[in-house]
């Protein structure tokens, strides 16, 4: 009976935790907690030898190899960039975002966000021809984390706060599948971006008539990610486009939502292993012969500087201008002070920072003298530090 006890406390707490708002957050520090533990110990030989295991997927003809972390990179993080799409169009036409008056201000303020990150890394780097690829890093925000954190502040946190940063987060995450679909493209070859563009019409039939099959969706869906991998635009994009393509509402049953339920199922394989194990994959920095000078490389100091600074003044500094000049309004329940610590904890940008970094250097097979993840862990962990204090103290106690 105590043991039946003690499996239904278990459960319980289990069922509660994936409950939580912070738990995506926390599972993500846990991983690449346990990330730096493995490569910080004898089990690195067997960290290392597990990313670079070579997967092999071949039909007929078509053979796609490579390294487990590049299945990770590029085949799970296109289920993440999947979802995302999802959420902004379902945010675009129903959501928050549908109202022009609620585009303002996120909108501008992740501008600032990107633009402000990206100038102070490139004061750093901008006379290294390799250092320079790294601009975007910065320029990247993880809600996760940062809805994990505020989730650590309770029921003090306004929804309108919420709201903000996380339609600021959307528009963050437009300006990143740009940046990845301009800036961070291997040589280009046109017979696999003609597939991809023959995928699309197909796709927009399947929208224009009401397909409502999930599998169809998956199917053309796979067919076009895999033109993308061998387009030499990064594979992740088609995870985008074809959320584009997903019906908002069933013809048949006004009341269902084929594009709702679809980021419902994704939602926590997403958040509970997808991320996660992205995070376990890339953030496994080796601190042995890391010191002052490996901290204070141009790279990881204008990648760190950029997110706990340029995030600050970027968002900040922007939202804070077009609000005085009245084209826009403070969100309500929201301060100055509260705005400014929302605008420091967008300077977590872990998981996104990590993924544009391994765009930028990890593939470019070129023996670097710097690791940018360094600057990557810091700037999120001040940034988050910063922004929580500063909430703790601006946010009224309910």
């Amino acid at each position: 009976m105590k043991k039946f006890n003690m499996i239904e406390k278990y459960k319980n707490f289990t069922n509660q935790f994936f409950k939580l708002e912070s738990s995506g957050g926390i599972l993500l520090m846990l991983a690449a907690i346990l990330a730096m533990f493995f490569a910080n110990t004898g089990l690195n030989v067997f960290y290392e030898l597990f990313l670079s295991t070579q997967v092999s997927v071949q039909v007929g003809a078509l053979e796609i190899s490579k390294p487990l972390l590049l299945w990770i990179n590029d085949g799970l993080m296109a289920v993440f960039f999947f979802l995302v799409g999802l959420e902004l169009k379902r945010e675009l036409v129903d959501g928050e975002l549908s109202d022009k008056k609620n585009i303002i201000l996120p909108a501008v303020g992740a501008i600032g966000g990107m633009l402000f990150p990206a100038l102070v890394y490139m004061y750093f780097n901008y006379d290294d021809p390799v250092a320079v690829k790294g601009w975007a890093i910065p320029a990247a925000t993880d809600i996760a984390f940062a809805l994990g954190v505020l989730a650590l502040l309770g029921s003090r946190v306004p929804i309108s706060l919420k709201i903000f940063l996380t339609s600021l987060a959307i528009f963050d995450d437009i300006g990143a599948i740009l940046i990845i679909a301009f800036f961070y493209t291997a040589q280009i070859s046109t017979t696999a971006l003609v597939i991809v563009a023959l995928c699309i019409p197909v796709l927009a039939i399947f929208n224009k008539i009401n397909v409502e099959s999930k599998s169809l969706y998956i199917l053309v869906g796979v067919v076009m990610w895999v033109a993308t991998l061998k387009s030499g635009v990064h594979a992740t994009l088609a995870g985008v486009i074809l959320a584009m393509f997903i019906p908002m509402k069933s013809k048949s049953d006004p009341e269902f939502s084929p594009l709702k339920s679809m980021e419902h199922d994704l939602h926590s394989v997403v958040a509970f292993f997808i991320l996660p194990v992205f995070a376990f994959a890339n953030a496994g920095i080796n601190f042995s012969g890391v010191g002052l000078e490996q901290l204070q490389h141009d790279v990881p100091m204008g990648i760190a500087l950029g997110l706990f600074f340029g995030k600050q003044i970027g968002i900040f500094g922007l939202c804070w201008l077009i609000i005085k000049l009245g084209f826009a309004q403070l969100p309500k329940g929201m301060s100055f002070p509260s705005l400014y610590g929302t605008a420091a904890l967008c300077g977590i940008g872990f998981t996104m920072s990590l993924f544009v970094g391994s765009l930028a250097f990890e593939e470019t097979g070129v023996n670097l003298l710097f690791d940018e993840r360094l600057g990557i862990v810091f700037g999120s962990v001040f940034s988050g530090i910063l922004g929580f204090l500063i909430l703790k103290f601006s946010l009224k106690k309910i």
